[in-house]
Order: C-alpha cells, then structure tokens, then sequence
C-alpha cells in the first residue's frame, strides 16, 4: 500500500515521499499491457492476436512508466485534497533515477517532491489607519467653463466672409516651409481647425481681417504658446519633445471662416440636457452642473482612497514566503512558450521582488474574499457587460429591453475570457469598496489643480 510522509526542509518548505508498493501499480500495468495487445497494429500479426510477451518486449518499458507515474500522481493528489495542504503552485519533483524502473523487475519505489505552503496571515485594522478623504472644492469658474463647454458642443456654426474676433474658427491647410516660405518636400501637411485664440495673443491681429485663400507663414515657437505647440505639433505628427520642433516653420492657409453660435440658455436647451427633470432656470441648470462636477471629484476621491488601502493593506500585512521553492518554481516558468531555456539565477533573482509583491497582493485579496464572504453571481457579470455596451455608445438611444442588447449580453457571456476577466474585474472592485468601508477617513477640502498634480506625483513615483 502506498505511503506518503512530510519533512521540513525550510521556512514553509516540505518534501514529500512517495513510497509506492508493486501491488500499487502491477495491476494496472498488466491491464494496460491487454489493452494494448488488443490495439496494436503489427506487420505479421491479426490484430488483437499479437503476444503479450512481444508487446511488453516492445512496449513495456514506456507503459511501466506511464503506470507508474500515474500512481504517484493520483497518491499525491489524493493526499493533498485529504490532508487539506494549501500550496503554491504544484509539487516540483525533486531529482529522481528513473534509470530504477525496470520492467523486467518490477520493485516498491519512492519518489520525492517539494512543495511550498501558503502562509497563515492576519490584515490590519483599517478603522485604525489614517486615511483622508479630499473634497474638492467646486468653483464657479469650473462651472462657467462647463456651461460654455456645453453651449458650444449643441451650438451652430455659421459662415463669416472675413476674420473679425479671437472667436472665429479656421479650417486651415498647414504645410511645412524653410524660413524663407519655400515648400518643403516631403514636409508635414495637415488639414485642421484652429480658433483664432488659440494662436499667442500678440500673433492673433495678424489674421484680422484676412478671408478664404489668405494665409501666413509662422514660426511654431512664434504663434502659439507651449501647450497649443505641443497639441498642434501632436496632430502634425511631430515629436513635441524635440527642440528642433519648436523651431519649424508653417504655412497656415485658411480655406473657411466660420463663428461658433453658442446655444442659448433656454429651457429647451436645458431639457435637452436633462429630460424630465425639472431643470428650468439657468439657476437650476447651474445647480445640477455643479452637482455632476462634485459627484466626478468625488469618484476620483474614492478612487484615492482606494489606492490609501491598498498601500495600507499591503505595507501593514507581514506575510512570510517560502522563498526558495518560489524561486525554483520561477526558474520552471518559461518566459515565453516559444522559449524551451529555463531562466537563470540571475532572471529570477531580478524578478522575484515584483512577483513576491504580486503575490502578496493576491493572497491578500484571496483572504478578504474567503473572510466577508465575497461573491460575483452571473446576473453582475450581465449588468456589467450591459454598462460596458452603454458606455461604448454613449448618445445612443439605448434601453434595457431591446432585444439586441439582451443577446449582445447573452454572447458575451459565452464567451469564456471576457467572462473571467469581467468575473476579475468587479471582484477587485468589490474588495476595495469593503475595505473602504472600514476605513475613518478624516476630510480635508483641496482644489482640483492641488488635487490633480498630488495624483500625478504619486503615480510617477511608482513607475
């Protein structure tokens, strides 16, 4: 009967042997030896008529293993399921003579493997960890931007002779030139549409007056500020951080002048905006332009606490690793299937600490999952696609009961990746909205500006 025994060899490192018997995997063998003698196709024999002996001359050796490797797997897992082992990965077998198996004399063997176990661990207290919950401040200068976002995206645009005002829109060909207004061959060539103010305020009288077919030749460094150069230098398909960039020269040639009409702040236009919901003054129209501002800052502001708890969860969770089965297990893992070489010392060395971060975070998850009892049912996974559906075609007058969305959805979920990656992606959100609703976040009011460039920084210094 087949045995199996557990020994230490380091931090959460065991080895496990296998000791098999003959009467462990003899009987199978001798069934698979019949098997095959009723299968084999050999030249000079019926088929099924082909002597046992013949067949185990010829392939006894390769079914011995077969046997008995499948022995000591089906032990080993049986002992892990039963014993409840929680491990990393799989078993790696350690060094093993398979030069011991001999078909002609069959024997009780071992067999050796190692494992890594998964480490016991407890989470911080999050009532305890100072976290802050920004509010930003909403201004009116951010809503006055916003209504004339608003007005001039639902606005009309009307044909002008000549250019009057910082105003106007210009449909231009820009076509690159040397400093003296000669065409460069092979030169950059965009269409595109300009306003007026766009352009350096000291650079904007020069258009005044100018019509169709009327054009000037300027210096990018010249006629626009910084990030108007960098957009426009973008859109020719010039590299922005290039200082020889600045220095190029354009032909601007206008083909339209065109006025933007902003819309006017009626109630047809607020309706237009907000069906149905009782926004009839401009007062009103302000108040819920404001509320949509707040309720944008605030997602944003969940979202960093999101990020506090994760570097809480992460930086106050002690957890210990078997290091050196992980690393040999890293060493197996080929960086590419494509790639038979095994990595070197030196690979796994240099990305062991990413991986060992990785893994923590997971374990971490993994734990606030099975602890609050955390579940994704199919229905979420539906609502989900649906959301995404709606989000790609914004605009679009789309509802719950149209029977294409329904079997767009219904696709969706047969579709195996999209559905462990959606499966994923709300289980991840479900994790940070319980663990920010155990955190005692103190507020503290910020602008936006103050609040953009504390997210930026943050971000890059971690990349």
């Amino acid at each position: 009967m087949a045995t199996i025994t557990k020994e230490n060899i380091g931090l959460l490192h065991e080895k496990l042997t296998v000791k098999l018997e003959k009467t462990d995997y003899l009987p199978s063998f001798e069934k698979a030896l019949k098997e095959y003698s009723k299968k084999a196709n050999i030249p000079g024999f019926r088929k099924g008529m082909v002597p046992a002996g013949l067949i185990k001359k010829m392939y006894g050796s390769s079914l011995f293993t077969d046997e008995i490797l499948k022995t000591v797997d089906r032990e080993l897992t049986g002992y892990l399921q039963n014993d409840k082992l929680d491990i990393f990965a799989q078993p790696l077998p350690l060094e093993s003579d398979f030069k011991q198996l001999d078909v002609n004399n069959p024997a009780d063997y071992s067999f050796e493997f190692e494992v890594g176990m998964k480490p016991e661990f407890s989470l911080p207290d999050l009532a305890k960890a100072k976290t802050t919950r920004y509010v930003v401040t909403v201004t009116d200068e951010m809503i006055n931007s916003e209504v004339d976002r608003l007005q001039n995206r639902h606005g009309t645009m009307k044909d002008e002779e000549t250019v009057t005002t910082d105003e106007n829109v210009l449909n231009v060909i820009f076509e690159e030139t040397d400093a003296h207004g000669h065409i460069v061959e092979g030169g950059a060539k965009k269409d595109n549409s300009i306003l007026v103010k766009y352009f350096t305020e000291g650079y904007r009288k020069n258009w005044m007056g100018k019509k169709t077919g009327d054009f000037e030749t300027v210096q990018l460094k010249t006629a626009f500020d910084e990030k108007e150069r960098d957009w426009i230098a973008g859109d020719l398909g010039l590299n922005k951080e290039e200082v020889a960039t600045a220095d190029k020269y354009f032909k601007i040639e206008i083909t339209k002048v065109g006025l933007l009409e902003k819309r006017a702040l009626n109630e047809e236009f607020f309706n237009l905006l907000y069906p149905n919901q009782e926004v009839k003054t401009e007062a009103d129209f302000r108040k819920k332009i404001k509320e949509e501002i707040q309720q944008y800052w605030n997602g944003q502001a969940n979202n960093q606490i999101h990020d506090q708890v994760f570097h809480e969860l992460v930086d106050q969770t002690e957890i210990k690793f078997p290091e050196g089965f992980l690393k040999k297990w890293i060493k197996t893992q080929n960086s590419s299937g494509k790639d038979p070489e095994v990595k070197t010392d030196e690979q796994v060395e240099e990305e062991f600490p990413t991986f060992i971060s990785q893994l923590k975070w997971t374990l971490i998850s993994e734990k606030i999952v099975q602890d609050n009892a955390i579940v994704v049912n199919p229905d979420e996974i539906r609502a989900f696609a649906k959301q995404q559906l709606f989000s790609y075609m914004s605009g679009a007058n789309l509802s719950d009961d149209q029977p294409w969305v329904t079997d767009y959805v219904e696709k969706m979920m047969k579709d195996r990746k999209y559905v462990e990656d959606a499966y994923s992606r709300i289980q991840t959100q479900k994790i940070f909205e319980w663990s920010a609703s155990q955190v005692k976040p103190v507020e503290k009011d910020i602008s936006a500006e103050d609040f953009t460039k504390m997210v930026e920084a943050h971000q890059h210094s971690h990349h």
